[in-house]
């Protein structure tokens, strides 16, 4: 069976200033009781790069107490003593797997890169280390070179999740015979069709149970249904903040509150957002 695992928000308070951990037991209750097999900490959806390496140690801390299922900490970080620090941390607190996505800001070349990956495999082993590609976020791609670099140099070297789109970007990862957790929701169908194992989902953190019936049923009108739902989180360009006003509406005690520089929701595109969901079914 195809695996979810949610990349899950993190619940933030005081205008997103401090963490709000008492919120993270109910939530991963919610998660779990929709269909969630794991959860993806402190990743995108997260808002992992903007949190202090306390406060996402924290996180991580809080989501490995409340959860029985598999934990997967995004140890990503600008520097790589960062990544190590996070990597290693993971594996003290008994997650299941650590995940880490290119830094930003620098294009790193092949031999950089490859350097940066394989410190953090070796922090963080004997866990299952997994290469996180989202060209979107990290300004430039975890190239098919690095990977392979990874597959050669790390014991430990699980996977890949893959956030990238459209599918042409998507394939040559699934073209490498290793374990692939996507990213985009609206190929999981196609994605499952060529070998992928199940998705990390963001838009699963507001909603595991349409993520869940979709890998249960990967049509193309589950396909249909996934890019719609996506299309009315991303409609504001807030998706983070959209997905956190879900969570209020549908009753857990997720506040909506950001990390700066990011905002939440304005009362008119929380109302849109209402009105495309409701429109959709998912919420009344």
């Amino acid at each position: 069976m195809p695996e979810l695992i949610v990349a899950a928000a993190t619940p933030l308070r005081d205008g997103g200033s401090r963490l709000d951990i008492d919120a993270v037991a109910p939530y991963v209750a919610f998660l779990t009781a929709h269909g969630a097999e794991g959860v993806f900490a402190c990743g995108t959806t997260g808002e992992g790069v903007l949190l202090t390496l306390d406060e996402r140690r924290a996180v991580a801390s809080a989501f490995r107490e409340a959860l029985t299922g598999r934990l997967i900490v995004h140890a990503g970080a600008q520097t790589t003593a960062d990544t190590v620090a996070l990597a290693s941390h993971a594996r003290d607190i008994g997650a299941d797997a650590v995940a880490v996505i290119p830094p930003p800001y620098f294009p790193l070349d092949t031999d950089a890169l490859t350097a940066h990956m394989l410190a953090a495999a070796q922090a963080c082993a004997p866990l299952p280390f997994y290469g996180y590609a989202f060209t979107a976020r990290s300004g430039y791609p975890l190239s098919i070179e690095v990977v392979k670099h990874l597959r050669d140099g790390a014991e430990n070297f699980a996977g890949l999740k893959v956030s990238e789109a459209p599918f042409e970007r998507l394939a040559p990862y699934l073209e490498l015979g290793l374990p692939v957790y996507v990213g985009s929701e609206p190929l999981i169908p196609d994605a499952l069709e060529r070998g992928a194992v199940g998705s990390v989902s963001g838009m699963a953190a507001a909603f595991p149970e349409v993520v869940r019936t979709a890998l249960d049923g990967p049509d193309a009108a589950a396909a249909q249904r996934l890019r719609a739902l996506r299309d009315a989180l991303e409609a504001s360009g807030q998706f983070i903040a959209a997905v956190k006003h879900v969570l209020g509406r549908r009753g857990v005690p997720v506040c909506p509150d950001m990390r700066a520089p990011l905002r939440p929701l304005a009362d008119a595109e929380a109302a849109a957002l209402d009105d495309a969901l409701s429109e959709l079914g998912v919420v009344a």
